[in-house]
C-alpha cells in the first residue's frame, strides 16, 4: 500500500521517460502527484487544497493522465483521481524523496488534513442518520467482532496480493483486510456509502485503498483480477444473489478465493421492511452450489450460531480456483461448525 513496489519496475523507454518528466517538472503537478500519494482525491479536493480553479487543476490533471502517471475513475457525478497502478516506476523515488516538512507540500498536507476532517464529518452525520437501523440489526446476531476473528482464522496467514470488497459499504472489510493486502479496493453502488468508507479508510490511515462505484452484477474489473474476493453482508439485499456471485467468481485469480458472509434462513420478516432484505437468508448448500456453478471448488462453511434463541445464525463459506487444493489454505474453514 506505498509507494515502493514488490518487484523491479520495469525499464522505461527513453522518449516515454521524457514524456513522463516533462509532466512532472511542473510545480502545480508535482505538488499534486504528491498529494495523490497520499490517496486519491477529486478535482474539488484539489482545488480548495492548492488553491486555484477548477479548469486549471483539471488541465494539470489531464496531462498526468495522458502521461500515465494518473488514473480518474467517476463515481456518480464526481471524479476521483488516484496514482496509476501502472505508472512508470522511476516518478517513484522522486516522489519518496520530496521533504515534506517546509512549503509548499506542508501547507498542503495541512490543507489535506482539513478536506479530509470535513469528508468525515459529512460522513459521520449521514451514517448517523443509518445508524439506528444497524444498531437494530447487529443485536440480532453474534457480535461484529466474532465474525471478523472467524474471517481471520479462516482466511489463515496467506498472503493478499490483490483484494477486492464487493458492496463495502462503509469498510469495515477492508479495515479488517486491506492491512494485509498488497493492493485494495472496495466497490458499492451508493455515493453516500462510498464517502464513509472513504472517510473511515483515511481515520484508519488506508486512504490509498482504491474506492469505486459500481453494479456488484457487473463490477468493472478484468476476468482474474483479484486473488481475494469477499462479499460480506451483501447477498440478501439483492434480487438476483447467483448473479452476483458468478460476477465474483469471474474476478478470482488462478488459485485465488472467495469468501461470502451471510445470514443463514431465518423467519425474522419484520427484516424486509425495516431493513430492506430482499432474501431471508441463504442455506449452506444454497450457496455452495452457486459457487461451484460458478466454477469454484474446495468449498467449506462455518455458522456461527447466536447466544439467543430466535435470533441470526452469520455462515461463512469460503470458496477457491480449482488451482488449489483446498486443505492448503483453508485449515479453519476445512470443517463445518455449527
Amino acid at each position: 500500500m506505498s509507494l515502493e513496489r514488490a518487484q523491479a519496475p520495469a525499464a522505461v523507454s527513453f522518449p516515454h521517460a521524457l514524456g513522463v518528466l516533462r509532466a512532472a517538472a511542473e510545480e502545480t503537478r508535482l505538488r499534486i502527484l504528491a498529494l495523490l500519494a497520499e490517496g486519491e482525491l477529486s478535482v474539488s479536493d484539489l482545488t480548495d487544497i492548492l488553491g486555484q480553479s477548477q479548469p486549471r487543476i483539471s488541465r494539470h490533471l489531464k496531462l498526468l493522465v495522458e502521461a500515465g502517471l494518473v488514473e480518474r475513475h467517476r463515481e456518480g457525478a464526481w471524479a476521483f483521481f488516484r496514482l496509476c497502478e501502472t505508472r512508470a516506476g522511476l516518478v517513484d523515488p522522486l516522489i519518496a524523496g520530496l521533504e515534506r516538512a517546509g512549503p509548499p507540500l506542508s501547507e498542503d498536507r495541512a490543507r489535506l488534513d482539513g478536506v479530509r476532517a470535513q469528508r468525515a464529518d459529512a460522513a459521520q452525520t449521514f451514517f448517523a442518520r443509518l445508524a439506528p437501523k444497524w444498531d437494530e440489526l447487529r443485536s440480532l446476531h453474534v457480535p461484529e467482532a466474532t465474525v471478523e476473528a472467524a474471517v481471520l482464522d479462516a482466511l489463515g496467514q496467506r498472503p493478499i496480493r490483490n483484494l477486492i470488497d464487493l458492496g463495502t459499504g462503509t469498510g469495515r472489510m477492508l479495515g479488517l483486510l486491506a492491512p494485509r493486502a498488497e493492493r485494495a479496493t472496495g466497490l458499492d453502488s451508493s455515493h453516500a456509502m462510498l464517502s464513509v468508507a472513504r472517510a473511515n479508510l483515511e481515520r484508519a490511515g488506508l486512504a490509498r485503498v482504491d474506492l469505486r462505484q459500481g453494479d456488484i452484477h457487473a463490477p468493472p474489473f478484468a476476468r482474474a483480477s483479484f486473488d481475494l474476493v469477499v462479499v460480506h453482508q451483501v447477498l440478501h439485499y439483492l434480487d438476483d444473489p447467483a448473479r452476483a456471485l458468478r460476477e465474483a467468481a469471474r474476478l478470482v485469480a488462478p488459485g485465488g478465493r472467495l469468501l461470502v458472509v451471510d445470514f443463514a434462513p431465518h423467519d425474522l420478516e419484520f427484516l424486509r421492511e425495516s431493513q430492506a432484505h430482499r432474501r431471508l437468508g441463504f442455506a449452506a448448500d444454497q450457496v455452495s452450489g452457486w459457487l461451484s456453478e460458478a466454477g469454484l471448488g474446495g468449498i467449506a462453511t462455518r455458522d456461527l450460531a447466536p447466544a439467543e434463541q430466535g435470533q441470526l445464525t452469520v455462515t461463512l463459506w469460503l470458496a477457491q480456483d480449482d488451482a488449489r487444493s483446498p486443505l492448503e489454505t483453508t485449515p479453519a474453514l476445512a470443517r463445518a461448525v455449527a
